[in-house]
């Protein structure tokens, strides 16, 4: 469907803080690869006081928009709905106004780990380890829900933290064990290990790489490569990087606020890398 007849052509990214995104980048490059002249991409400041006040200001011309943090949550009750992807973590991060004038949410994180994984040739793992026990983490577990036959071990700093860890894991379906952040290098083990903690916050477990590692995954982009993620790769180990995921998550965004079927990934990656290397 093209953006004349859809009438929608403007989309941005908004969060506290969001300087730092590289959204615009790569929904900007996609659009340009997609010969989508009129469309606009921006970004907004926007926290989650803001974000009711935002969202009525609208006009028709908005296509959708990207959410990262605060406001996955915050947005739920401002939606007319949201998938069920979105609902199993209670987190979006994309919202597409359709035609009607609904604001419809939905989760590309899950469905972005999960491609950017079999990218890598990962598809299916006997158990795994998750660093962390934030937003993202939540999504990891969604993610791993559909690819780890067997039991979760999450690595966490505070009994609330586990426990919240373990709630998601009855709630999504899968096995999780919790253990404190203190025995975080023992994660190492598992053939996937998927690090969703703030910059710095692995850098001490760097020296803890084994020999034969499996598989890391580590959801920052920024700084990057990350002294855990050096290590890894420097011991032979698949390394999955934030990049990907936000590539591969922008990619089903990108679709979904322009109706087309298949959005430039390649050019997209490339925008995002020359970025990161420009800072």
């Amino acid at each position: 469907m093209s953006s004349e007849v859809q009438g929608r052509h403007r989309a941005a990214v908004l969060g506290s803080p969001i300087a730092h995104s590289l959204s615009p980048v790569l929904h900007r490059a996609a659009y340009a690869e997609l010969g989508l002249t009129g469309w606009e991409y921006g970004r907004h400041e926007i926290d989650e006081a803001a974000l009711p006040g935002f969202l009525a200001g609208l006009d028709g011309g908005w296509a959708g928009l990207s959410l990262t943090m605060p406001l996955k949550r915050a947005v739920i009750p401002l939606l007319d709905g949201i998938s069920d992807t979105a609902a199993s973590v209670e987190a979006v991060n994309t919202i597409v106004f359709t035609e009607d004038g609904r604001r419809m949410g939905d989760n590309t994180d899950i469905p972005g780990m999960l491609t950017a994984l079999r990218e890598r040739g990962v598809q299916q793992v006997e158990r795994a380890a998750v660093l962390g026990a934030g937003a993202t983490a939540s999504s990891a577990l969604a993610a791993l829900s559909r690819i780890c036959a067997g039991e979760v071990t999450a690595y966490v700093r505070s009994e609330a933290r586990a426990a919240e860890m373990r709630g998601w894991g009855e709630r999504l379906g899968v096995a999780v064990r919790t253990a404190d952040w203190s025995q975080a290098a023992a994660a190492f083990e598992a053939p996937l290990v998927i690090a969703t903690t703030p910059a710095g916050t692995t850098d001490a477990l760097a020296a803890a790489v084994p020999e034969q590692p499996g598989t890391l995954f580590d959801v920052l982009y920024e700084p990057w490569p990350t002294t855990l993620a050096t290590a890894w790769g420097a011991r032979g180990g698949a390394v999955v990087g934030g990049l990907d995921l936000l590539v591969h998550q922008a990619v089903l965004q990108v679709e979904q606020m322009t109706g087309r079927s298949s959005a430039p990934l390649e050019a997209m990656r490339a925008a995002g890398e020359a970025a990161l290397a420009g800072r």
